[in-house]
């Protein structure tokens, strides 16, 4: 704001940025002071009404920082100096722009879209799934999908597709367009007859236009806190044509195992652990694959990625490292709901 303003536009300059300050520039554009709510306050009970001039309120501004300084810095900087707002001035002191507290602490934003699979029957958790979508169970108070679709929004991914059948009016009554949520939703809604599988629907994505940025795909069955922007920015970097997040299973073997040699024993291996790298239903796919979806019949995702390795397209492999909690059987709702 300029010197020649009023008390008036400094608080509404205050109240656009969610700030506690507003920043004063004289007729070239230079820092040459701050005003805070404090500063207001104390003004108008003196007194002062919201058209008196603000520039004789104004007080040191301040630490500035520069326009080539990173965002970590700066967060680092505004909490080590207890600030919301930080103004940037390029090398003529002129006013650039203000960093604000609200703005850094949120998640930098994503081009790519997000489809949730949400679609399927869920029998194996019968009868709950009988009358309600296996992702609308609740985990922790709220749903699993509604905890995926926030999780996803809080990493910046605000265009979501989800892929409904059975029950999927249920779905779409909670979560309408996404609004409430921060987010936009779409639907991909299948055939009730015709099933289409963890892939199948991904080709009803055509009727939405063209997609230009690498798609995150996942169950709608997983309580997990992954980080979506490490996911996506590994495959971005690998130059593959899609990549699986990947998740670790052991197995115990219940006995002693022998080792042998010759028919000889060498050695007792009481109940050894095993341990592999398995699918954790999340996925990042190129857009060139999407075309390459059969319609009208069931397709797994997995038969998507045969046919990458069949063509020799490169597929990465992403070691999920954070809590993940795939909700398929009645032990694992459980186990998740804090049950068992």
């Amino acid at each position: 704001m300029s010197q020649e303003d009023s008390i008036r536009i400094a608080l509404q300059a205050i109240d656009r940025a969610g700030s506690s300050r507003a920043f004063i520039a004289d007729s070239a554009g230079r820092l040459i002071g701050a005003i805070s709510e404090s500063d207001i306050r104390r003004a108008l009970l003196d007194g002062a009404g919201l058209d008196s001039p603000v520039y004789p309120l104004r007080q040191d501004p301040g630490v500035a920082t520069k326009p080539e300084v990173g965002r970590g810095e700066v967060i680092d900087l505004m909490h080590a100096l207890g600030l919301r707002e930080l103004p940037v001035v390029d090398e003529n002191g002129r006013v650039v722009g203000i960093h604000t507290e609200q703005a850094l602490a949120g998640p930098d934003p994503r081009h790519n879209a997000a489809v949730i699979m949400a679609g399927g029957k869920g029998t194996r958790l019968a009868p709950l799934t009988n009358s309600i979508p296996k992702p609308m169970l609740r985990v922790a108070g709220r749903p699993i999908l509604e905890r995926l679709v926030l999780h996803l929004v809080g990493s910046g991914v605000t265009r979501i597709f989800i892929s409904v059948n059975h029950l999927g009016d249920m779905i779409e009554d909670h979560l309408g367009d996404g609004a409430s949520l921060g987010c936009q939703i779409e639907y991909l809604r299948e055939d009730p007859a015709v099933p289409l599988g963890t892939g199948g629907s991904l080709r009803l994505l055509a009727q939405y236009g063209e997609l230009n940025d690498p798609l995150l795909v996942m169950n709608g069955d997983l309580v997990t806190d992954f980080s979506v922007g490490g996911l996506l920015d590994a495959h971005a970097r690998a130059g593959v044509v899609a990549t699986i997040a990947t998740t670790q299973y052991q197995h115990e073997v219940p006995f002693g195992v022998l080792e042998q040699t010759d028919g000889r024993l060498v050695r007792i291996v009481e109940k050894p652990v095993r341990s592999w790298r398995v699918n954790a239903g999340i996925y990042v796919l190129e857009p060139k694959l999407i075309p390459g979806i059969p319609g009208g019949r069931l397709f797994p995702i997995t038969e998507l990625l045969d046919q990458c390795l069949k063509h020799r397209w490169p597929v990465g492999l992403w070691p999920l490292q954070e809590d993940w909690q795939d909700i398929g059987r009645p032990a694992e709702l459980a186990q998740a709901r804090g049950e068992g």
